[in-house]
């Protein structure tokens, strides 16, 4: 198979029907939010306690006695040491066996979830690549995918951090070996410690054999219905079959991690971080797992793509933004009580946030004008676009899991806005600068809550048997343009809130 025909399939795939693809990779992104739950769930617990405990009252009566802000430590450090010790009372209200052991149990179960959501929404992936390169469906591919062969992944995910560690040990006692007897030897710790250099790279390329065996062992399980061990000896079959092919994926996948890399701190420099990240999900992530397993599935001769769309990109992109803007406004006038509710939620966890950010009134201050201090309007309406479409896209597609995480989101949202609302030191002025793009952004968050409802409603019912993995799909597929139309909201919310609101108010105070 010629190389070409692996990259104009990726490209075929991406381009002819992306909505049967890409939810996905927003599955993948929306892990943490859905993992987030636990530890949410887990710190409400926690207040409950300390509230019914009177441990809470405690709390409040000590750091009511305590200065916010620690002493100058070069002026007097015997006063940041007593300032230090003051917080004791504090951490005995809250070292208790029984919260002690909830952290632990919070981290280990929050892990897991984690590690195991993983495990599914990449099996999901793949099993999508494979299928839309043979011009099948794709999402109802990786449903199936995902329940078939999450514990395969699982297993060859701690295979291959049991292989790390045993690559570190070995690597690592052999140096120490070789090293102490060269300083028994000669005497010399100088000699030594040359021997990091030819270690170092020895470490390296170890670590690469194991990553480039099971950057692979993946597609074979989807490809082949391999078992965990099999799939490593397919893998290991196909690169040495198929050098170039495998090669050619090494060199682009890194050099694709590179330039991504470089280009993501170019952008850090002008503070833009979450737009970077938008594009690892909508083009970088994809584009990689379809190449790879265009490769595998060409050498089994199961390559059978889509063909590339007779529209240029800037027509597909139009119509794109077309459909997504058609899908939002009908979503929106299906689910009008729906709506309803969510906003409703929305403003008790404003509330709630503004209640519990009493006691800090006076204490601890947020302003508005200093976050817009070093504001660089291009700069910072890219990063407001990004931030805030990945927070729709992944409360959105969280909400799939029971609809429990889109809504915990939208809470979490709510109470840390009540809480810096409250703790703002010109009340008006945060007004005036929000009011602008919040028209825009507002309603966007919560059509993406109430899509994340719709969509745990679809999963129940999938679940449950009421409904098919062709229905979720479609669901899906669906979810996707309505988020299209979100990202045209927060779009144009993000010029308004880089170009216009942190200036326009300023003339009139």
């Amino acid at each position: 198979m010629a190389l070409s025909d692996a990259v104009t399939a990726a490209v075929a795939v991406l381009r002819r029907r992306p909505a049967d693809i890409l939810p996905w990779y927003l599955l993948g992104a929306s892990v943490p939010a859905v993992a987030r739950v636990i530890p949410f769930f887990a710190f409400v617990i926690g207040a409950v306690y300390l509230e019914v405990t009177g441990r809470l009252a405690t709390i409040r009566d000590e750091l009511s006695d305590l200065e916010t802000a620690p002493p100058d430590p070069n002026a007097d450090p015997e006063a940041v040491e007593e300032w230090a010790t003051g917080f004791e009372p504090v951490l005995d209200q809250l070292l208790t066996p029984g919260l002690v052991a909830l952290v632990g149990l919070t981290f280990l179960t929050t892990l897991l979830v984690g590690v195991v959501l993983y495990a599914a929404v990449t099996a999901g992936q793949l099993s999508t690549c494979a299928a839309r390169l043979r011009d099948e469906r794709g999402l109802t591919a990786g449903l199936a995918g995902a329940r078939r062969y999450w514990l395969r992944f699982l297993g060859l995910y701690a295979l291959e951090i049991l292989l790390w560690i045993v690559v570190f040990l070995t690597v690592g006692a052999g140096a120490a070996l070789v090293s102490g007897l060269l300083v028994a030897a000669t005497g010399s710790v100088l000699i030594a410690a040359l021997v990091a250099l030819p270690v170092g790279f020895v470490l390296v390329a170890a670590l690469a054999v194991v990553r480039a065996v099971f950057a692979f062992a993946p597609v074979s399980v989807v490809v082949d219905d391999a078992t965990v061990v099999g799939s490593l000896s397919t893998t290991v079959a196909f690169v040495r079959a198929r050098p170039l092919e495998a090669g050619f994926y090494y060199v682009v996948s890194v050099g694709t991690l590179l330039a991504f890399s470089i280009l993501s701190g170019v952008f850090t420099l002008v503070d833009v971080v979450a737009f970077p990240s938008l594009l690892t999900v909508f083009l970088v992530f994809p584009a990689l797992d379809l190449l790879k397993t265009a490769l595998y599935d060409g050498s089994r001769g199961r390559l059978s793509p889509p063909t590339i769309p007779d529209r240029s990109i800037r027509a597909q992109f139009r119509d794109g933004f077309s459909r997504g803007w058609t899908e939002l406004t009908a979503f929106v006038r299906a689910t009008l009580g729906t709506h309803a509710v969510v906003i409703a939620l929305a403003v008790a966890g404003f509330w709630a946030g503004w209640t519990a950010a009493e006691p800090l009134v006076g204490t601890v201050e947020t302003s508005i004008s200093a976050r817009l201090e070093g504001h660089i309007a291009p700069a910072a309406a890219l990063e407001f676009f990004g931030n805030n479409w990945l927070v729709a896209l992944t409360t959105a597609l969280s909400g799939v899991v029971l609809a429990i995480p889109a809504i915990v989101s939208l809470l979490f949202n709510g109470v840390f806005m009540g809480v810096y609302a409250r703790t703002e030191v010109a009340p008006m002025e945060l007004l005036a600068f929000v009011v602008p793009h919040g028209i825009f952004e507002i309603p966007a968050i919560f059509i993406a809550t109430v899509l994340g409802v719709h969509l745990g409603l679809a999963g129940w019912r999938t679940a449950r048997g009421r409904a098919t993995r062709a229905s979720l799909a479609d669901a899906l597929e669906r979810a996707f343009w309505v988020l299209v139309g979100v990202g045209i909201l927060l779009a144009v919310a993000a010029v308004i809130e880089g170009f216009v609101s942190p200036y326009y108010f300023r003339l009139f105070l």
